[in-house]
């Protein structure tokens, strides 16, 4: 049974301020992880990130704590306004809620996995227990052939030598130990669970957030700027721009919390959907320009009510 337009406007006013909060909280900590990861890793090799994981792992277990309580927050703006559209529309299928309510839990889930499973990597690759597939000779083979493409300055910039090594000593050290690391990742088996659980949690925000967006845009809930921009950086989380789907997630915030500058769109107050005029009924509406006054009808007595003598007529000049 559908709710009344009271009830959903009573709704909306009781989560509200929560919902806000969870929103801009969330992205707070989502981001904090991203940094606090970025800082203590690096965006280098594996071997690098995994002995810089071994070395900080309070680092790197914090950056997963953080992760899994944002995108667990970010689970109310969702659900709030997934709700707000299926109170305005009857063609929302609520049925839809459950992966709106994956979506943020699963990535939660995956980012916690994956610390967890990184720690077990790194210890594992530190302890010398992982073991490379690649060969010396292969590792030599693959130098020379990066020495002959990049020239020998290039390459000795990249592969830095060191006192009674060559740049090429160095490159086939490197690619040996790059190769013992991805191994060391590969082989645990919570870090392949956290990658298949991270890519359906990715999938889901997908759909949940187009599916949503798309509606709040019909509805007149969101603006047509903000709704597109939320659709698209809905498909941009597939590819690691979750950052720039933290600012819609912060302007959505601010927006339910009443902070954003004009106000919330008149479909919040009215209880029921109010969509945006098209392009062409707006054109219309501007050319038309202001309504001109009615001309006042002439009294049934011709103007002599009141006393007032009749009006004269003018006669057309030809």
């Amino acid at each position: 049974m559908r709710p009344s337009k009271a009830e959903v406007l009573d709704r909306e006013r009781r989560w509200a301020l929560p919902a806000a909060i969870a929103s801009l909280v969330g992205v707070v900590f989502v981001f904090a992880a991203l940094v606090v990861i970025q800082t203590a890793i690096g965006g280098g090799t594996n071997y690098e990130g995994l002995r810089a994981v071994h070395d900080k792992t309070f680092s790197v277990g914090l950056a997963g704590v953080l992760n899994a309580l944002g995108f667990a927050l970010l689970l109310a703006p969702l659900l709030y306004l997934f709700r707000a559209v299926e109170g305005r529309s009857e063609r929302v299928r609520g049925g839809l809620v459950g992966l709106i309510v994956a979506a943020p839990l699963l990535l939660g889930i995956s980012g916690a996995l994956l610390t967890v499973g990184t720690n077990q990597a790194a210890t594992h690759f530190v302890d010398g227990n992982a073991k490379a597939t690649l060969s010396s000779g292969e590792a030599r083979g693959e130098c020379r052939s990066e020495l002959k493409d990049k020239g020998a300055k290039a390459f000795g910039e990249e592969f830095e030598a060191t006192k009674g090594t060559t740049a090429l000593q160095v490159c086939q050290a490197q690619k040996v130990e790059e190769d013992r690391a991805s191994n060391a990742i590969g082989d645990t088996s919570l870090v392949q669970v956290a990658q298949n659980v991270g890519l359906a949690g990715g999938l889901a925000l997908v759909f949940a957030l187009f599916y949503t967006c798309l509606w709040a845009m019909r509805t007149g809930l969101l603006t047509r700027f903000w709704g597109a921009l939320g659709m698209a950086l809905g498909v941009a989380t597939l590819i690691g721009l979750t950052p720039f789907t933290l600012i819609w997630f912060f302007y959505f915030g601010l927006l339910v919390a009443g902070w954003v500058p004009g106000g919330r769109p008149p479909a919040w107050a009215a209880g029921e959907a109010v969509p945006w005029p098209s392009p062409g009924e707006r054109a219309a509406t501007e050319l038309s320009g202001p309504s001109a006054p009615e001309e006042e009808e002439p009294p049934e007595n011709g103007g002599e009510a009141d006393g007032e003598p009749p009006r004269r007529k003018r006669k057309q000049r030809t």
